[in-house]
């Protein structure tokens, strides 16, 4: 039996950014936006619904005179992608039929 993608982190983006920041403490959004391609609009879409389902946490602030957003793995966003990831396999272990 196949179990189900999370749809929060099934749609493009919003993996790449969980898997960015799965390999990081925190990463700004400069950082993300140049990773990924995406146009800032987008990217910032899509953090939203990452933070509103308790993914990441993001704090803005400035450095210096400049605003700055950071973003981090929450431990809920962790398991989830740990999910994610053990759904894939899933996937990818199912015998094909003969």
């Amino acid at each position: 039996m196949f179990k189900e993608l999370d749809p929060i982190l099934h749609s493009q983006l919003r993996l790449a950014v969980v898997s960015l920041l799965m390999t990081v403490e925190e990463a700004d959004f400069v950082y993300l936006k140049e990773k990924t391609g995406a146009t800032a609009g987008n990217l910032s879409v899509q953090l939203d619904k990452l933070a509103a389902a308790g993914y990441i946490e993001v704090t803005k602030g400035f450095a210096g005179k400049r605003p700055r957003t950071t973003c981090r793995m929450t431990p809920k966003g962790r398991e989830a992608f740990a999910a994610y990831v053990e759904a894939l396999r899933s996937y990818l272990q199912h015998d094909a039929p003969s």
